[in-house]
């Protein structure tokens, strides 16, 4: 069975069967705009029979062309030629083309089936299509129109489409092709949903084009670094990475200047706080502007009052945004603030932001919404008042159990022995974010001359540190607990979440070996990547969503953790499996993969049911490149590190027009021959020894040294 095919761009997208058509009512098919299913049927036949596919050709990722021919007649070849392309964006566009192969005139009916239940994502997900009563259709000339009130909100979508014959639920062309000739048409999709900007009843523009980021994928593309490499793999993977973020970039409601970008289609093309930052983090090295929007877009939503339905404190970051209409079961349906991961990312980027040469006065705008995350952290975040940052497990409707990045299921935090974690929970990765926020308010803060500031929160990360090492630590085990559980008894399973803290610095050198060691074992590292759970743990299942499977995201986080510490041979294997595993894929990384072992099964085996595209996958690769190439700016104090360790399997390397400040380098690796730099300027220092261990890797702070 051929996979479904997904087009997307921004908040819409369309998702279809391999030959174009939307022909069942499942959760996942249809044309979406804001969350809303605005087409549930979609379905071209000629003669009153589907078109045989021949091929789907995808371009663009707002683009596909389908390619069909006719059912033929009895006891005859088919001598007519189907073109579908389709491209979707404020709405959606057929051009149609059927060419006669045939000596003879041909004549036929083709027919466009059409129907909207305007249900919402989540309602779909949830096995609801709600609604005041059914969809109402009309027919006038060659239009369409389908409306229907849903929760006391008027919904339409409108199709038309010249030469064509509108009756109920179908657009009829009766078509006549001379021999050898061709026939051609478009069909025009508009849907007015919340948020669309369109006002049911308005006229669809015949000749609009659906494509809104059109001309701002070329200006992305234009803007876009450069990358060359002999590693066909990583060339393959690092295009997929440059298409679909581009793909993923959306604009905030209420600020169409703003662009952030969402965390993956189908299921989460929204502003989302954990998704969006890490996304953004792992991004850096080739685009800044992107992350710097995403930042802007979560500061405006930053939390401002206390809402018990929707978690929203003061200073907190949102979890996920959701237009109406779509059915989000959490908090008010709209946003909710549930996480306790995305406040300290949010410091996170905006230090590193500065240390790639961000406009300082962009900085400067943002610095009070750091200071009332860190605020957040000290007053909401920590629960007890012992120096961590815990949340309570709600096993409620209308909540998220747990608030991190293994939030999927409601048992993800568990001890070896299988048995559940009880709240209040403290995450190690969690930690590892708050001591990283608080060294990157530190740096913020000296280069301002604010000495108070800086020294504050400078103590406050070697506080954390200390606390965490003495309390997470499993001497025993030699690795770290997941998590302190509400009596503050360390959560004992063997887990990836402490690859995060080597990204964030927060480990003690003294344990870091043992961690890595344990990390690239044959209880985690399955060839392809680290497991998020061990095969020795109780609860480890390879096709798990979050007990056992392997997230790229997670996997380049713990690359470039590894690498900060100096362990190059494990870093790499965990690059070269990664990349690997993305050319298994074509290229393009999904959410997660199972996690088998590469010696069992020689290619990745593929989790049902992930975002494809998916932001933090797709930022993986990027990843990579900057932690292969050991890539570290620092704007701040005008150095340039960069210390190339390419693995065997990448003999070059090179970024052009890779943005640092208002400047654009040209950084040349390969293997045995000293690094070359072009661009860079001459008051900024190029430093080509890497950094010591204990300097971090991901967001330095000499305030802490």
């Amino acid at each position: 069975m051929s996979a479904d095919i997904t087009l997307i761009d921004g908040s819409t997208f369309a998702i279809s069967g391999a030959g174009g058509d939307i022909t069942d009512s499942s959760a996942v098919r249809g044309m979406f705009v804001q969350d809303v299913r605005v087409l549930s049927r979609w379905r071209l036949t000629i003669d009153g029979k589907t078109p045989e596919r021949l091929s789907t050709i995808a371009g663009e990722p707002f683009e596909a062309n389908f390619i069909a021919k006719a059912a033929p007649k009895a006891g005859a070849e088919p001598t007519l030629v189907l073109e579908r392309y389709r491209t979707v964006g404020t709405g959606l566009r057929e051009d149609l083309k059927v060419r006669n192969y045939s000596p003879q005139p041909a004549e036929f009916r083709l027919e466009m089936e059409a129907d909207a239940d305007f249900s919402g994502r989540f309602d779909l997900g949830n096995g609801h299509m709600g609604g005041d009563g059914p969809p109402i259709t009309s027919a006038n000339g060659d239009e369409l129109r389908i409306s229907r009130v849903v929760n006391g909100t008027a919904h339409e979508v409108q199709i038309v489409a010249e030469g064509a014959n509108a009756v109920s639920g179908k657009l009829l062309f009766q078509v006549s092709i001379p021999a050898g000739g061709t026939w051609t048409a478009s069909v025009h999709v508009t849907a007015s949903t919340p948020g669309s900007g369109m006002e049911p009843g308005a006229p669809a523009d015949r000749h609009a084009d659906p494509k809104p980021h059109g001309t701002g994928l070329a200006a992305w593309r234009s803007a876009y670094p450069g990358y060359a490499t002999s590693w066909a793999p990583l060339q393959r993977a690092l295009s997929c990475s440059e298409r679909d973020l581009g793909a993923l970039r959306i604009t905030v409601p209420g600020r169409p200047e703003i662009e952030a970008v969402a965390a993956g289609a189908p299921w989460f093309m929204t502003l989302f706080g954990r998704d969006s930052l890490l996304t953004s983090l792992m991004m850096l090295p080739f685009n800044q502007s992107l992350p710097l929007g995403t930042l802007r877009a979560l500061a405006g939503f930053q939390g401002r009052k206390s809402d018990p339905v929707t978690e929203e404190q003061p200073g907190r970051i949102l979890h996920e945004m959701r237009s109406a209409g779509s059915g989000f079961p959490l908090g008010d349906g709209r946003i909710y603030y549930g996480t306790v991961d995305a406040t300290p990312l949010f410091v996170m980027l905006l230090g590193e932001l500065e240390r790639w040469g961000a406009d300082k006065d962009e900085i400067d705008d943002l610095l009070p919404n750091a200071d009332a995350a860190l605020e957040w952290i000290e007053r909401y975040g920590d629960l007890d008042g012992d120096g961590l940052v815990e949340y309570e497990v709600r096993l409620e409707p209308g909540r998220l159990a747990h608030l991190a990045w293994k939030d999927g299921s409601a048992d993800a935090i568990h001890f070896a022995d299988g048995t559940p974690a009880e709240g209040p929970l403290a995450l190690a990765e969690v930690q590892g974010y708050v001591y990283a926020a608080y060294l990157a308010r530190a740096e913020l803060a000296r280069t301002r001359g604010d000495s108070n500031t800086a020294t504050r929160c400078a103590e406050k990360a070697k506080s954390l540190k200390e606390r965490f090492n003495e309390r997470f630590w499993l001497a025993d085990r030699g690795y770290y607990a997941v998590a302190l559980d509400g009596r503050k008894q360390p959560v004992d399973s063997l887990a990836s979440n402490m690859g995060h803290c080597l990204w964030t610095g927060i480990i003690d050198t003294d344990n870091a070996q043992a961690v890595a060691d344990h990390l690239l074992s044959s209880d985690m590292f399955t060839g392809f990547g680290v497991r998020t759970m061990a095969k020795s743990t109780r609860s480890y299942n390879p096709a798990s969503y979050q007990h056992g499977g392997v997230w790229p995201h997670d996997n380049a986080l713990i690359a470039a953790g590894l690498m900060r510490y100096g362990f190059v041979s494990h870093a790499q294997r965990i690059a070269e499996g990664l990349i690997d595993a993305a050319d298994f894929f074509s290229g393009r990384l999904p959410e997660l993969f199972c996690g088998f072992d590469r010696s069992e099964f020689a290619t990745p085996v593929e989790f049902p049911a992930g975002c494809s595209p998916q932001a933090w996958a797709a930022a993986a690769p990027l990843l990579i490149v900057r932690t292969l190439l050991r890539l570290e700016p620092n704007m701040r104090d005008q150095t340039l590190t960069i210390s190339p360790v390419l693995p065997d399997a990448c003999p070059d390397l090179e970024l052009t027009n890779m943005p640092l400040g208002r400047s654009h380098l040209t950084i040349s690796a390969r293997r045995g021959t000293p690094v070359a730099v072009n661009g860079l300027p001459s008051h900024i220092e190029l430093i080509t020894e890497p950094a010591a261990p204990t300097e971090p890797y991901a967001v330095a702070s000499s305030a802490a040294r």
